[in-house]
């Protein structure tokens, strides 16, 4: 390892971060080309469907022959197959890169290691496994759905001091400040759905969208197992995709389609399996407790977050009990704690 490689590759990653809600369900990467220990050109993946890092960095490069003698860090393995775009391992050996360094191996199986093997095979030297851990946070999502075959999960509630997520029979009561509402809503732009309960969807009316940060809306994803939602519900109004999983005869409307369960299996497992067949790969879980203690209870999630604020109520619905290891962080958010816990296991 060279003494400024992980400057680079640190750059790479915060270029790679730029992508976040608009490359999913691709990784996020980032790329920087350097020519004597002097960046020359950098680029990371913008959106789904455009042109991938190494792309748009090898493009910003002005003298392209430089290329033939530059060192280029990446921070997710280049692709070795044609898919909205054509391979980048080969646009390198096309270029005559000599050097490359990456950060994480892909574990997407058209990739998998063939892109370093088409590139150590052409004369490239390769390096792999520069700030790895770094580069898996980054990308958890993505590493999360391929090896684990199943959304990235986060759990987020807000509760009073006293432990309550709603008032009695779920009542809606404004729990979290704006400053929490607002953390909330660039969370929702990060995630590609967004799941709550019938007793969540019923008693909150919530619209489950991006309104207060700028981003690409989610896939609204609603646990309704009965069709009990009135029609005159925000989640009904075809505003942006919906998914309503339920043990009723399916229906589908413009940007509203219905997944019907087995009543025979549990239900989790099978919400679960339809959105890894969909692509979805990344959920935030905003409730009801129903939701929530059935994933805590089987140890599905990676991260929780929880607004506790400063406000009681005496009585009411109970938010989940957590005595987890992994805790985060914890901090303030206005006048709220948050506390952040990621699944370590």
């Amino acid at each position: 390892m060279k003494p400024d490689d992980a400057t680079f590759m640190r750059r790479a990653l915060g270029l790679a971060h730029l992508g976040t809600g608009y490359a999913r369900p691709n990784p996020l990467v980032g790329c920087v080309v350097t020519h004597q220990n002097r960046i020359i050109g950098e680029g990371w993946h913008r959106q789904h469907g455009g042109p991938h890092a190494e792309v748009n960095a090898l493009a910003a490069v002005a003298d392209q022959e430089l290329l033939k003698s530059s060192r280029v860090y990446v921070t997710l393995e280049p692709c070795a197959h044609h898919g909205k775009t054509p391979p980048c391992a080969d646009l390198l050996i096309e270029k005559g890169v000599p050097e490359v360094v990456i950060c994480n191996d892909d574990p997407f199986p058209l990739v998998a290691g063939r892109g370093i093997e088409k590139m150590r095979a052409a004369g490239i030297r390769v390096e792999t496994g520069l700030l790895a851990e770094e580069g898996r946070w980054l990308n958890r999502r993505f590493f999360t759905f391929h090896e684990k075959k199943r959304p990235y999960l986060v759990l987020k509630w807000a509760e009073t001091a006293d432990g309550f997520l709603a008032g009695p029979y779920f009542q809606p009561v404004q729990i979290s400040s704006p400053q929490a509402g607002l953390l909330t809503h660039q969370w929702r732009a990060e995630e590609a759905g967004i799941l709550v309960g019938t007793r969540t969807a019923l008693h909150d009316n919530p619209h489950l969208s991006v309104r207060d940060w700028p981003g690409p809306q989610p896939t609204r994803l609603v646990i309704d197992k009965n069709l009990g939602l009135p029609p005159t519900h925000h989640l009904l109004d075809g505003s942006q995709p919906t998914l309503i999983y339920t043990y009723r005869q399916p229906y589908h409307t413009a940007n509203l389609d219905h997944v019907t369960l087995s009543e025979a299996d549990d239900l989790i497992p099978q919400v679960l399996a339809d959105l890894y067949q969909r692509q979805i790969q990344s959920v935030l879980v905003e409730g009801g407790p129903t939701v929530l203690n059935a994933l805590l209870n089987a140890g599905l999630w990676d991260e929780i977050r929880v607004f506790r604020a400063t406000s009681r109520l005496g009585k009411g619905i109970a938010a989940p009990r957590l005595g987890l290891s992994g805790l985060r962080s914890q901090t303030n958010v206005g006048p709220d704690e948050l506390f952040w816990y990621v699944n370590e296991q």
